[in-house]
């Protein structure tokens, strides 16, 4: 199978935009990820792959026909990709697939979401679609709920502190703060996030996180054509992908995403690397409990020592595994289609030596993305070349 290199990325800015459309936030990322590569033509991209829930706004169908036209690219293979939250992972996934076949040699993989341009009520309404309709969402549970058991649990059998499950909303926002595309670039204290207003118990707004607008895109080719368009190449070397009950009652853990475990052990042997070699990562911190749980499901800590992993500072720059330093979903923002790629797009600033809150020498990087509640997701393993 052909190797497959990641020669550029972009992403809009991550916010509420309710001037902007699909098409101005796509090309506003395209146009990023184009500035930093040379001898690059957009006639040279052969197939497009698009994640997208397609949230309810203006477009709610043939989000890849509109996406193609707002980067003049029409003629070639497009399709939307939906899988939750994790919609554009998938879409980067398939591109990969396409170019290790040899059937393209360049291709694109992104996401865009609109979230902000319907109401409340219909907001709510389509971001529980991704969850169980039929036994949980219309008996009144919602994703704060959720992942609210997921976090009372963990507490009830680990020991594990609510004071260290909010740690990552710190953490998460200090990064942010420095990340000229973040939705909320201001740093909050442990003592503001533990006496916000509560959503569902231990969880308030501060362990949630946002509805937001935004856009992402990488361009990937076959790795034997990379240097021709950029000096730093990145490399996919592992990718993984798994799938879980869609309702948590079904599950027999509720501190465990066993469609995460499955994908980040698939990734790693992919890659013949260990959770060890994981110099950075993004993690699908969509509500801080799921941030304490991604450590463990990725074996950056054992199971249970989520709390005491991010206590001793581990997941900081500077400790065993910095993780989401472009602010995660939690500050960063969550355009759902948008977020897979958003979070290699991070990965890959910090490979090339781009990033705002840069790890030094970083050569390994980890993106862990999740649809729902952790009913699907989706690893990748990058490597500077």
């Amino acid at each position: 199978m052909k190797k497959v290199a990641i020669i550029s990325c972009g992403q809009s800015k991550f916010g509420s935009f309710v001037d902007k459309t699909y098409e101005d936030l796509f090309a506003e990322a395209y146009l990023e990820a184009t500035s930093h590569i040379e001898n690059f033509e957009p006639s040279e991209i052969e197939e497009a792959f698009i994640g997208s829930l397609a949230f309810g706004g203006s477009q709610l169908g043939n989000m890849s026909a509109l996406i193609s036209d707002a980067i003049n690219v029409i003629g070639i293979p497009a399709a939307r990709v939906e899988n939750a939250c994790g919609s554009s992972s998938f879409a980067f996934r398939y591109a990969v697939y396409s170019i290790m076949s040899g059937q393209n040699k360049i291709a694109i993989a992104g996401g865009v979401e609109k979230m902000q341009d319907i109401s409340k009520k219909s907001r709510l309404w389509w971001f529980g679609v991704a969850g169980d309709i039929k036994w949980e969402r219309l008996s009144g549970m919602t994703f704060p709920g959720n992942y609210a058991l997921m976090a009372t649990r963990h507490m009830y059998e680990f020991g594990t502190k609510k004071e260290d499950i909010t740690r990552c909303a710190v953490k998460n926002h200090r990064y942010a703060a420095k990340n000229p595309k973040a939705q909320f670039r201001n740093e909050i204290t442990l003592e503001q996030a533990m006496n916000a207003p509560m959503v569902a118990w231990p969880l308030t707004v501060f362990d949630c996180c946002p509805l937001t607008d935004g856009a992402s895109i990488a361009i990937l080719c076959d790795a034997e054509i990379a240097k021709k368009y950029t000096d730093t190449p990145v490399y996919v070397v592992g990718m993984g992908a798994g799938t879980d009950y869609l309702a948590l009652y079904r599950r027999k853990s509720l501190t465990r995403i066993e469609a995460a475990i499955k994908a980040s052990r698939a990734a790693y042997q992919m890659a013949k690397l260990e959770p060890k070699d994981i110099q950075v990562a993004e993690v699908h911190d969509c509500f801080t409990i799921a941030e304490i749980l991604a450590y463990e499901d990725c074996g950056f800590c054992k199971k249970g020592e989520g709390g005491l992993f991010i206590h001793e500072g581990q997941s900081e720059v500077g400790g065993k595994v910095p993780v989401n330093t472009g602010g995660g979903l939690k500050a960063k923002g969550h355009p759902i289609g948008a977020t897979g790629v958003s979070q290699i797009y991070e990965i890959w600033k910090q490979l090339t030596e781009r990033h705002q809150n840069q790890v030094d020498g970083a050569e390994i990087g980890l993106a862990h993305n999740v649809g729902g509640t952790g009913s699907a997701a989706a690893i990748h393993i990058l490597k500077r070349g």
